[in-house]
């Protein structure tokens, strides 16, 4: 994957003052009391750039909470103008981007449920043909980095060249602490093969819960993402949606006070002293090759030799022993056993693989 995007930078269209992108604001506009009152004191805080606020909640259930509709639209206007904020809502379908540019709102957003599907999300690019407006993408509920990006890219292609992808994690079966996995290695993906596309962290959607929101917040900054989304409430507890990981104005000042803004590049001395220490794992890595293009080139003939003599390509006793053996010299020299599992498994695979297409090619 290698998208030819044109993307805006993020600091030509909002200005952020040099700090990290911060967008807040319910999970939900529930009234216009509530979205007043909310975005008000987000005002407040002095750190917030862009008020958010679901209009239309596309809910899992049928009887939930399903957003007031376009009634909120002028909700939303009313705190812009109360508060001088950008807003920005989320859009599923041609209608709600309509509703959305004609009440004015600055950012749009795609949510998850939405990515998922590329007929939808070229609608939603269609109905935006010729529009200059922002657009944020989130990331799709499976772990897809190419839906995500053809996501990104059915915008780029019809001209949306204001874009921010959101990492909101990943739909995962295995028991976690987190409502969504957050898989960094994926959002990290992103940044390399979009290079220059602004990326921003929901850790909201990540944690499920607010306790985890500061942890995830910090990690998101560390790895050098674009900003936060994080859903606020002016009552949390009483919110009619996602009431679990919402927190208040008031304690989003707290966690953005805590979080450290690390500096990204660093003075002269820093960057001569990364450089060197990256200079030696290039060298590591180019001695890490040869020696698995060796080890491989060893499993070929192993490879041959068992065809030759009719021998299985599997040899479980063999196997067992090698996980033991390796994970207990690995661990001693403090690698991960988790990791070294990973690897292991990852060579061993691609060692029968190799053997199998030796037994295959037999007689050409």
């Amino acid at each position: 994957m290698n998208p030819k995007l044109k993307i805006l930078p993020l600091n030509d269209w909002i200005d952020t003052e040099g700090m990290p992108l911060v967008i807040s604001g319910p999970c939900s506009a529930e009234t216009e009391e509530q979205l007043l009152k909310t975005a008000i004191q987000l005002k407040e805080i002095g750190k917030v750039h862009v008020l958010r606020a679901g209009i239309w909640k596309p809910r899992t259930r049928p009887n939930d909470f399903e957003g007031v509709g376009e009634k909120g639209l002028e909700w939303l206007k009313k705190a812009k103008k109360s508060t001088g904020l950008l807003t920005s809502v989320e859009v599923a379908d041609a209608n709600h981007v309509e509703l959305a540019l004609k009440h004015n709102v600055d950012i749009l957003w795609v949510g998850a449920r939405t990515v998922v599907n590329p007929f939808s999300v070229q609608a939603i690019a269609e109905a935006l043909t010729g529009v200059d407006v922002p657009v944020m993408i989130k990331n799709p509920l499976n772990p897809d980095l190419k839906l995500w990006l053809g996501a990104i890219e059915r915008l780029n292609t019809i001209g949306i060249n204001k874009l921010i992808a959101v990492h909101r994690g990943f739909h995962y079966f295995e028991k976690s602490p987190f409502r969504n996995a957050p898989m960094w290695e994926i959002p990290i993906e992103l940044k390399r093969v979009a290079q220059g596309l602004p990326i921003i962290v929901d850790p909201s959607h990540i944690c499920g819960n607010r306790e985890l929101l500061e942890s995830i917040s910090q990690k998101a900054l560390d790895l050098e993402m674009d900003g936060l989304m994080i859903e606020s409430h002016h009552d949390p507890d009483a919110a009619l949606t996602d009431s679990a990981q919402q927190i208040s104005p008031h304690e989003l000042k707290e966690l953005l006070e805590n979080l450290i803004i690390r500096n990204r590049k660093g003075n002269i001395d820093f960057q001569h002293k990364l450089e060197g220490l990256r200079t030696e794992i290039d060298k590591l890595d180019g001695e890490l090759l040869q020696i698995l293009s060796k080890r491989m080139e060893i499993i070929d003939e192993i490879g041959e030799y068992k065809r030759n003599n009719d021998i299985t390509i599997l040899q479980m006793k063999r196997w067992a022993g090698i996980i033991k053996d390796r994970l207990a010299i690995g661990t001693h020299m403090g690698l991960d056993k988790f990791f070294l599992q990973k690897l292991l498994h990852l060579i061993h695979k691609e060692s029968i693989n190799r053997q199998e297409d030796i037994f295959l090619n037999e007689g050409n």
